[in-house]
């Protein structure tokens, strides 16, 4: 018997509970996994709480994150010890996620650990650090250097935004972080922002073309926020878009892209080919280190993940929420 988070619908009614499941309840897969950290990221927040259309079908495990460690493996490239992690491909959506002691999953939906994480480092990082990764990657191939100027982040205070402010700033980049606490500018600045931006500033409709500010941004708040930091860009500039915590709406003008050549990069980490994973998690055993990832992150257990939830749904939690299952 194991512990797991359920998700399930009875009489229409949305259900999320924990429970102790058999090793038959697992789905089909070729490798097990003895799961010992996952997160808690906002895509899960909806998905636990009910508050987002996230999950597929019923019943489920949530949880799009987890390392852990290989028990059993009928396949090549994995065997017993070694150590992997997962990031998205539909997991704790479509399909078993990772709150839960035991997930069994096939081989190329896993990454190897690099051997500088541990597990838990792993998932402090987890798929907000990996998605900021693949961000910045798209700002590099798209010119971005250090010299070209500011970055701003949106949503700082978040995940993703967090890790996108530590790693630029490792980078040698200015970086400017909007957000809506104003309580938060000491652990932004400890990350390393240069300047704090008043969220409120971005999140209403905007003229089509605004004054020069930016050489690039990282955003995760959609609707009203892109639009206008696309209005903000320098000439040439590009946008890396993750995330739609303002909405999915783009109530934005193509003025930005042909008359300042800007571009915008969509960040899509579900489905990315096991190489970009491989490309992205060797960065980041490079870039991150112990005190930066405990000073962005709070562990909780698999018993207390459901409230949780409902208080990072309510903006209440900044940062990494790690989830120590074993």
């Amino acid at each position: 018997m194991f512990k797991a988070i359920v998700i399930d619908k009875a009489n229409d009614q949305y259900q999320t509970a924990l429970k102790m499941l058999d090793d038959s309840d697992l789905p089909a897969g070729e490798v097990q996994v003895d799961v010992h950290y996952s997160t808690l990221n906002y895509k899960d927040g909806l998905a636990i709480t009910g508050s987002g259309p996230i999950v597929r079908s019923f019943p489920l495990v949530p949880g799009i994150d987890f390392s852990g460690i290989v028990s059993k493996s009928t396949h090549p490239l994995f065997a017993a010890g070694d150590r992997v992690l997962l990031n998205g491909w539909g997991f704790g959506e479509k399909a078993w996620g990772g709150l839960a002691q035991k997930v069994s999953i096939d081989a190329r939906y896993l990454t190897p650990i690099p051997a500088a994480l541990s597990l838990k480092e792993s998932m402090i990082i987890g798929t907000a650090g990996y998605t900021a990764m693949l961000a910045i990657i798209a700002l590099e191939k798209n010119g971005l250097t250090p010299e070209k100027g500011p970055v701003l982040v949106t949503g700082a205070n978040g995940g993703v935004g967090s890790f996108a402010i530590a790693l630029l700033s490792r980078l040698g980049y200015q970086v400017a972080a909007s957000t809506g606490r104003q309580s938060e500018t000491d652990y932004l600045t400890r990350l390393g922002a240069s300047e704090i931006i008043d969220r409120h500033t971005l999140a209403e409709a905007g003229k089509p073309l605004q004054k020069e500010r930016w050489a690039a941004a990282i955003d995760s708040v959609g609707s009203h926020t892109l639009a206008n930091v696309c209005a903000t860009m320098k000439e040439s500039g590009v946008v890396a878009a993750c995330g739609m915590a303002q909405g999915l709406d783009f109530p934005g003008s193509v003025a930005p892209f042909i008359l300042r050549n800007v571009t915008l990069a969509g960040i899509n980490s579900v489905t990315r080919s096991p190489e970009e994973r491989q490309v992205a998690w060797s960065r980041l055993s490079e870039l991150v280190d112990s005190a930066l990832l405990e000073s962005i992150s709070q562990e909780i257990t698999l018993e207390e993940t459901i409230d949780a939830a409902q208080r990072l749904i309510k903006g209440e939690i900044r940062g990494r929420v790690v989830v120590k299952i074993q």
